[in-house]
């Protein structure tokens, strides 16, 4: 016996069967309405198949039915143009397009991530002075342009640009 009543062996099921079928009657007559109504702008093209209702697209001043061929020809097409890889999306140095000034997000980016290079004792570029806070020894480094590290700026066209830290312009 289970918590809902009586263990008939389907009780999840129980007063849902009904509705199921009247889901399937409305379809069918949803059907029967479509072929009914006919081709009044010879757009779509209803056909009853054996599995069901079948529907084929026509452009406007198209005599034939669409075919799968034309499918699979705009597929082929698709494959030839392929994908460029990585390297092929880079932009090299001469023709970059961006902003050679450092966004205040890559300033905060680069500073982040040289900081938290610095607090897992990476090796520090600059002269400490007595200074022990990770993220001032970064900014001294930003600021004599030594910090290693290379932003890259994606475009909307998926290319990229990649700027060293050390070319970029950093307003204070």
């Amino acid at each position: 016996m289970s918590d809902f009543g009586d263990d008939d062996g389907d009780a999840f099921n129980d007063g849902f069967e009904n509705a199921y079928d009247e889901f399937e009657e409305e379809q069918v007559q949803f059907s029967d309405q479509e072929e009914e109504a006919g081709n009044e702008n010879d757009e779509v093209v209803h056909a009853n198949g054996a599995n069901g209702t079948h529907v084929s697209l026509k452009a406007e001043g198209q005599d034939d039915e669409m075919d799968g061929g034309n499918i699979v020809a705009v597929n082929q097409q698709n494959q030839t143009a392929r994908k460029k890889t990585q390297k092929e999306l880079a932009i090299p140095k001469d023709r970059r397009a961006t902003t050679p000034y450092m966004t205040k997000y890559e300033r905060a980016r680069i500073l982040g991530t040289r900081a938290l290079q610095i607090s897992m004792n990476a090796p520090v570029l600059v002269d400490l002075e007595g200074e022990t806070d990770p993220l001032q020894i970064a900014m001294k480094e930003l600021a004599q342009k030594k910090i290693p590290l290379i932003v890259r700026r994606y475009l909307p066209d998926g290319s990229y640009e990649d700027w060293a830290s050390d070319e970029l312009i950093v307003e204070n």
